[in-house]
C-alpha cells in the first residue's frame, strides 16, 4: 500500500529521470554542433588596413574559430606569427589553421585584376610556397601552435603538374607529421576534371598517405564539380577534418553566402563524424561586403541548428 512518502519518493525519482533524459537530450542537441569558423581570405581586400579592428568585428558575429590567409603585408598580416595569435587569442577566437601555396603565385592569364576597397588593383608582396619554403613555413606554422596547415591551391592544369605536386604535397604531409601538426589540401572545382583520363582528386586520395595528408573540402566548389561530397565521405572515411562552408547560387557560377544557394548543409553535417570534420570555416571569395556576407552566413547556420 502506497504512503504519501513512498509518492514523493517516486515522484522526485520520475522527475529526476525527466531532467536527466531532458538534459541528455539537450546535451546530444549541442553536441552536433562545431563553433564557426571564418576563413580570413573572405576578408582579404580590407583586413590589412586594421586586422586588430576586423578580428573585433568576425568576433562579434559569433565566430570562435579563424583560418589566415596571405595578406597583402606578407607574414601573418603583416606581423610575426605569435603577435598575429596574441590578437586572435585576444578577441576570444582560437588560431586553428593556416593557408599556403604549394607554388609560387602566378595570376590566372584569364583573370580579372583584384581590386582594394578602393577599387585599386593589388600589389602582392613575395608570397612564400610550398615548393620553395617547405619546411620555414612549417616550422612557423607548428611555433605558433596552430593545428592545421593547409595548401590553398597548387598547379594541376596539366598530369606532369598534377604529378610534380602530388610529390610536393607528400613531402610537406610528412614534414608536418614529424612537427607535430596536421596537413591538408584544398580543393577548387578543377580538381575534379580529368586529364588524359585521371581525375587529379582522385589521384592525391589514392597517392597520398592518409596519415600525413588530410583534405579540405571546399562545399561550394565540390558542388560545382557535380561531386557528393557525402560520397567523398563514404568512400573516404575520416580524411576531412576541415570544410570550406559556403553556398553555391543556382546558376552554378560561384560562391554565395550560406543558405541563399543550393548547397545542401544540412545532409552534409548530418554526415560529419563519418568525414572526420574537426574544424568548419564560412568562407565567400572575394565578396562585394564580406561582413555583411559572414553575418548572413552565421546567422543562417544558427537558424539550421549547425552552430
Amino acid at each position: 500500500m502506497s504512503t504519501r512518502r513512498s509518492f514523493i519518493q517516486h515522484s522526485a525519482a520520475l522527475v529526476g529521470g525527466l531532467a536527466i533524459a531532458r538534459n541528455a537530450n539537450t546535451f546530444f542537441e549541442v553536441a552536433k554542433t562545431r563553433p564557426a569558423g571564418l576563413q580570413l581570405f573572405t576578408l582579404f581586400t580590407t583586413i590589412d588596413s586594421d586586422v586588430a579592428g576586423s578580428l573585433k568585428k568576425v568576433a562579434g558575429i559569433g565566430y570562435k574559430e579563424i583560418e589566415s590567409a596571405f595578406s597583402k603585408k606578407g607574414g601573418f598580416y603583416g606581423m610575426k606569427a605569435s603577435e598575429f595569435g596574441k590578437l586572435v587569442k585576444d578577441q576570444g577566437m582560437s588560431w586553428k589553421s593556416h593557408h599556403v601555396l604549394g607554388a609560387p603565385f602566378k595570376m590566372p592569364a584569364d583573370a580579372k585584376p583584384m581590386l582594394d576597397s578602393n577599387g585599386q588593383p593589388i600589389v602582392f608582396p613575395p608570397i612564400r610556397n610550398l615548393k620553395d619554403n617547405m619546411q620555414e613555413l612549417v616550422d612557423e606554422v607548428a611555433a605558433a601552435g596552430v593545428p592545421f596547415m593547409v595548401c590553398a591551391s597548387t598547379p594541376i592544369g596539366t598530369l606532369d603538374e598534377v604529378k610534380a605536386s602530388i610529390d610536393v604535397l607528400a613531402k610537406t604531409g610528412e614534414a608536418c607529421k614529424k612537427a607535430g601538426i596536421g596537413f591538408a589540401y584544398h580543393n577548387h572545382d578543377k580538381e575534379f576534371v580529368a586529364l588524359e583520363g585521371q581525375v587529379p582528386y582522385d589521384m592525391m586520395l589514392s597517392q597520398l598517405s592518409p596519415d600525413e595528408v588530410k583534405f579540405e573540402l571546399d562545399l561550394c566548389w565540390v558542388t560545382k564539380a557535380g561531386v557528393d561530397p557525402v560520397d567523398l565521405f563514404t568512400r573516404h572515411p575520416g580524411r576531412f577534418p576541415l570544410w570550406h562552408v559556403k553556398d553555391l547560387d543556382k546558376a552554378m557560377t560561384g560562391p554565395q553566402p550560406v543558405g541563399t544557394g543550393i548547397v545542401d548543409f544540412k545532409r552534409i553535417f548530418d554526415n560529419a563524424d563519418k568525414a572526420g570534420m574537426k574544424h568548419f570555416f564560412v568562407e565567400h571569395d572575394m565578396p562585394a561586403d564580406a561582413f555583411a556576407s559572414i553575418t548572413t552566413s552565421f546567422q543562417n547556420l544558427k537558424k539550421m541548428k549547425l552552430v
